[in-house]
């Protein structure tokens, strides 16, 4: 089959932060062909990724062919070396990922298959979900076993007690053999972590996730040994095999964690496990549990772990996905459907 037309769009959010992804949070990507299946997508980068597929890519793509994945891990390459004098990282790759993802969906509609079978089939006919935010004990009664904390610094001086106090009370409600961690999403002092590390140490806490800014590459790896037996958790922010291999050298973290919409989609993510493999680094998806990263983990790609961002059960969401697997008794079941298995929301264009 041949491409046809890519478009990128940018969904009518009504419940985001009002932060920076107000404008600058997931795009939709569609990709049509010349056998009429359409394959859709999902990258990050905002309003800004749209323009770098609909502006730079999308004349790239059409009229070429697609056939297999090795067919289109050439497609990636070429769009990675069109774009990378001024991409290599963040939006272009970004954008990247969305086109990447969509034409994985195509390949699985043309096999009528979904993308886990495309991979090779299920290693893990169930995968273990672990919520992020929202409250602990809804997401305990719900059968969750694992749980992860987003908990920011206010000062340089803040100290560990609060962060103490929720790991006796989280310990006691999710019973010795849950799994406990903590994201401080880039506002952690390397002081602070160590203080903190040493301060849980009998809350068994199983990681420490993105505390430093990415570009700390040294500091982290100078951190890591020193929270021990914590692991130092990270990757959400860094793109492509080429960044990864970096961390890799500098030995900077314990666990890697990169995100398939942003990293450069599942052809990128393929590649970031491999070098995981050999290096033996666990990779842990960001968000692994939306379906872009469940059927890879299902097919046994990086650890079967899954994270779902709960948030409050009574604020409003928007649902851009629909038919998306739901937890239960905190296990995801990855879709049979040909391709991802979801559909999108029209109602948000």
């Amino acid at each position: 089959m041949k491409i046809t037309h890519v478009q990128a769009l940018y969904p009518r959010y009504q419940h985001v932060k009002s932060s920076w992804r107000t404008h600058f949070w997931q795009i939709a990507v569609r990709v049509e062909t010349d056998t009429g299946l359409v394959g859709w997508g999902y990258g990050g980068g905002g309003v800004a990724a749209v323009e770098i597929v609909n502006r730079h890519f999308r004349p790239l793509l059409v009229g070429r062919p697609l056939t297999d994945p090795a067919g289109l891990e050439d497609l990636w390459d070429a769009l990675y070396l069109a774009s990378a004098p001024y991409g290599r990282r963040g939006l272009a790759i970004m954008a990247l990922s969305g086109v990447d993802l969509a034409l994985w969906d195509l390949l699985g509609q043309a096999e009528g298959c979904s993308i886990c079978e495309l991979l090779g089939g299920p290693r893990h006919p169930r995968v273990r979900a672990y919520a992020t935010g929202g409250e602990l004990a809804r997401h305990r009664d719900q059968g969750f076993s694992a749980y992860k904390l987003p908990y920011q610094f206010s000062s340089p001086e803040q100290g560990s007690d609060e962060l103490v106090a929720w790991a006796g009370g989280a310990r006691t409600a999710m019973g010795a053999e849950g799994l406990l961690m903590i994201d401080g999403y880039m506002s952690w002092s390397p002081e602070q972590a160590v203080s903190a590390a040493a301060a849980l140490v009998p809350f068994d806490i199983y990681w420490f996730e993105d505390l430093l800014l990415p570009d700390l590459v040294e500091a982290q790896a100078q951190l890591r040994p020193q929270i021990k037996p914590v692991l130092l958790a990270g990757g959400e922010h860094e793109f492509t095999h080429y960044g990864f291999a970096e961390l890799a050298r500098a030995q900077a973290l314990d666990m890697w964690q990169p995100d398939i919409t942003w990293c450069g989609g599942l052809t990128a993510a393929r590649r970031i496990v491999e070098l995981a493999r050999q290096y033996q680094i666990p990779v842990v998806f960001h968000r692994g549990g939306e379906v872009w990263g469940l059927h890879l983990i299902a097919a046994g790609f990086g650890e079967p772990l899954a994270e779902l961002v709960g948030g409050r059960q009574e604020a409003p969401k928007d649902q851009l996905w629909l038919d998306e697997p739901q937890a239960e008794e905190g296990y995801l079941h990855v879709p049979q459907k040909p391709g991802f298995g979801v559909r999108i929301n029209e109602d948000m264009f």
